[in-house]
């Protein structure tokens, strides 16, 4: 079950550049044209460090430290006891490049049970075209390095209706800017545009035109304009058959006239605007806000209970290596608003992939409109995550790493495993022992979702399990080895973990998940099944004061699961679905809950589920990151329209609902900084 996250505005398809002068069209010498090309480029990638975990691993036995030392003291800790390794490390958390001026100089929901998603199609290939300029010229041609990345990133159903996304980008690798650009998709006759964002598109006989919007018409050079669209009925859209037109190129200068490149501005496009919010002056990192788990409770440092409720903002999972929507909104005004919205946490999904190319000293690009978010222009992606910390720290925002997938893909979050390709489960953890150790004296990041959405079905192989096993496929042991990872360098940290897709019936003849027949087996949304705990808890050793179990939970918009069927109520969803599933375990005092995903469109039959869940989640005091902030999420919507600017009021006093609240301020999980403009700190929360 999983979001269908869109734009994907990574470089996954590059489109050949062909000269189109003598066209039957009509075509000028002033336009090119480019058509997409068949071969594909595979990226490198190198493994952080040896195989630590053998045959007689015991992850939680006084002496094992499967990174040779050097990591943070495993001593326990509760909310009576900071921290000493901390404390240690005081000197070293000066050195955190979070804060704006430092010196240091690139959609998913969970998809259901039976759900068959699109696949993306990539396919790539890239070439320099001569554009001849005019007649008058000498006769000299110059060379236009023009690419478009067009990803039909995902599908769904919906009653007889067939929903595709595409998100594509046009770059200009030229030296010349480009005034303008046409891009023409085909696709079926009957095709209609539900959506669009950052265009403006035209539809005869099949065809799409797509053009850009004022702002993103004139691409500089080493610049993008970026696009998406939801399209309804397009049939099977090949990005191979698209085309790509640009007008009259102008010499210009650098394109990022009055930009600064050195990563430390605090200023921001726009400055003039009230409505952009400016850098806001970044606090030194602290170690005084790591959380605790108390039966089913999370509470801080001297014991009192907190409730995390927070957002979803996806990005750096898709290939944008940032946050999707940056290609319109200002990020320093869409993490204000967050925070002055009332969310106090935000769940970050990230790739293995990209974690794991930060670790070598790799920094993919991060796609973002350089006008609109200057301040970031000269920043590598790494640096731009470190001034998101800082930015949050600033706001009082607390951030959960969410590994969403293995490899940098929109629809990476498909994929059953842990692991994918050239991912491998030693990447997955080495990923998260770097977030961790990386990040070890800053209570910023206060939690870690180990992985998004663990699944597969009976028949699938491989397929995730929990069982009591040391199988490569057990996510109940992997959990435990990430779990490791995480707090041997790092014992501060929350650690969510997820449940799978699948539970046996029958644990006496089937606990192996050996049967292949889904009869056999209780089904519920990847991620949501944690019946295993019941058999088979999570044992955490010295650091179960650090374990919370995280379920996600969609409406019948997202699938139309068995227990939607019929006239159901708030009592047959809670026993047909959430006690068993996952909600037992709060109820049980087994251990807390965060419910890691759930939202979706305030129509039905969609809003009478999230009406139900909101009400279990308010009666319960159910922690919670809502699904998402983003507009591209192709089956839920998010909190913001398509300009990743203007907030959809009616859902978001949904949703406000159950945000922690007193005496109509919000509530953050800061000590000291309070959350937003019309917020409080934890200090200040009564008893």
């Amino acid at each position: 079950m999983k979001k269908k996250i869109a734009m994907l505005i990574s470089a996954m398809m590059l489109i050949s550049v062909l000269p189109s002068c003598g066209d039957g069209d009509g075509t000028s010498a002033d336009e090119t044209t480019a058509s997409v090309g068949a071969a594909s480029e595979a990226s490198e990638t190198t493994a952080l460090a040896e195989d630590f975990f053998g045959e007689d691993y015991d992850p939680f036995a006084e002496d094992y430290d499967p990174y040779g030392g050097g990591g943070a003291e495993a001593a326990e800790h509760t909310p009576e006891t900071k921290s000493a390794e901390a404390a240690a490390d005081a000197e070293a958390a000066e050195e955190t490049k979070n804060t704006v001026g430092s010196d240091s100089s690139d959609a998913g929901t969970g998809a259901p049970a039976q759900t068959t998603a699109a696949a993306s199609r990539t396919t790539s290939a890239k070439a320099e075209a001569p554009r001849e300029t005019s007649a008058a010229a000498s006769g000299e041609k110059t060379s236009d390095k023009v690419t478009l990345t067009l990803n039909a990133s995902n599908s769904w159903e919906s009653g007889s209706d067939r929903f595709t996304q595409l998100d594509g980008t046009v770059k200009n690798g030229g030296d010349s800017a480009i005034n303008g650009w046409t891009v023409t998709i085909p696709a079926a006759s009957g095709v209609k545009v539900d959506q669009k964002w950052n265009c403006e598109i035209s539809v005869k006989d099949g065809t799409l035109t797509v053009t850009p919007v004022d702002y993103n018409s004139k691409i500089d050079p080493g610049s993008e304009g970026t696009f998406g669209m939801i399209l309804c009925n397009a049939g099977t859209v090949d990005p191979s058959k698209a085309t790509v037109k640009f007008g009259t190129a102008t010499v210009s200068g650098s394109g990022n006239s009055g930009n600064s490149g050195s990563g430390g501005s605090s200023g921001s496009v726009g400055s003039n605007d009230p409505a952009i919010v400016q850098a806001k002056d970044v606090p030194k990192p602290t170690t005084d806000d790591w959380l605790y788990v108390k039966g089913s409770k999370i509470v801080d440092k001297d014991g009192k209970e907190v409730w995390l409720t927070g957002v979803n903002w996806f990005g750096y999972n898709t290939g944008t290596n940032t946050f999707d929507g940056l290609w319109t909104c200002d990020l320093n005004t869409s993490l204000a608003a967050i925070a002055d919205h009332g969310f106090n946490l935000l769940r970050v999904p990230i790739s293995t992939e990209l974690i794991r190319s930060w670790s070598n000293g790799e920094y993919p690009t991060a796609n973002f409109n350089q006008a609109t978010n200057s301040y970031l222009v000269g920043m590598n992606s790494l640096e731009i995550f470190d001034y998101v910390i800082g930015q949050c720290r600033a706001n009082g925002i607390k951030i959960m790493i969410d590994i969403h997938c293995a490899k940098t893909d929109s629809m990476g979050h498909m994929k059953n495993m842990w692991y994918d390709g050239d991912v491998t489960e030693k990447d997955y953890l080495d990923a998260l022992a770097w977030m961790a150790a990386r990040y070890k004296n800053d209570d910023t990041i206060i939690a870690y979702d180990l992985e998004n959405e663990p699944h597969g079905k009976a028949n699938e192989s491989p397929r995730a399990k929990w069982d009591n096993s040391k199988d490569p496929d057990n996510w109940k042991y992997i959990a435990e080895k990430a779990a490791k990872a995480v707090l041997g360098k790092n014992p501060n940290v929350l650690v969510m973990v997820e449940g799978i897709e699948i539970y046996p019936i029958d644990t006496g003849k089937n606990g192996d998940f050996s049967s292949t027949n889904m009869g056999d087996y209780y089904c519920t949304w990847w991620g949501g099944n944690l019946r295993g705990v019941k058999d088979n808890p999570i044992d955490l050793g010295k650091y179960q004061n650090k374990l919370v179990y995280s379920p996600h939970d969609y409406g019948p918009s997202v699938y139309q699961q068995p227990w939607f069927n019929g006239n159901y109520t708030f009592d047959s969803l809670y026993d047909d679905c959430w006690h068993d599933n996952w909600f037992y375990i709060q109820e049980e005092n087994i251990a807390p809950l965060l419910i890691g995903e759930w939202g979706g469109f305030m129509r039905e039959p969609n809003l009478t589920w999230m009406k139900y869940l909101r009400r279990l989640i308010k009666e319960n005091r159910i922690n919670h990151t809502f699904w998402c902030f983003n507009s591209n999420s192709g089956d839920t919507g998010g909190l913001v329209l398509d300009d990743f600017t203007t907030w959809d009021t009616e859902k978001y006093n949904f949703v406000k609902e159950v945000l922690w609240q007193q005496d109509g301020k919000f509530v953050g999980l800061d000590h000291e900084i309070p959350l937003g403009s019309n917020g409080i700190t934890l200090s200040e929360v009564r008893g």
